[in-house]
């Protein structure tokens, strides 16, 4: 069972070694991607993730009453 454990653990290893190497860096220069430069959309994703949390929230708050008033 060691010699199976110890060649599983070599495997995986050498296997991950390989996933874990980076990529060589772009050449310098160039412009960038996009104009002006910090275009990220922070909009778009933000407002439906507050919306999940808060439907989350009340549903597990919902949920936590309706447990309680149930035994007393």
């Amino acid at each position: 069972m060691k010699t199976v454990k110890a060649l599983l653990l070599i495997f995986l290893s050498v296997g991950f070694s390989y996933a874990l190497t980076a990529a060589p860096p772009p050449p310098p220069g160039g412009s960038p991607v996009c104009w002006p430069p910090p275009c990220v959309p922070i909009d778009g994703g933000i407002s439906v993730l507050i919306i999940a949390g808060a439907a989350y929230g009340a549903k597990k708050l919902y949920g936590s009453r309706k447990k309680t008033s149930k035994f007393s």
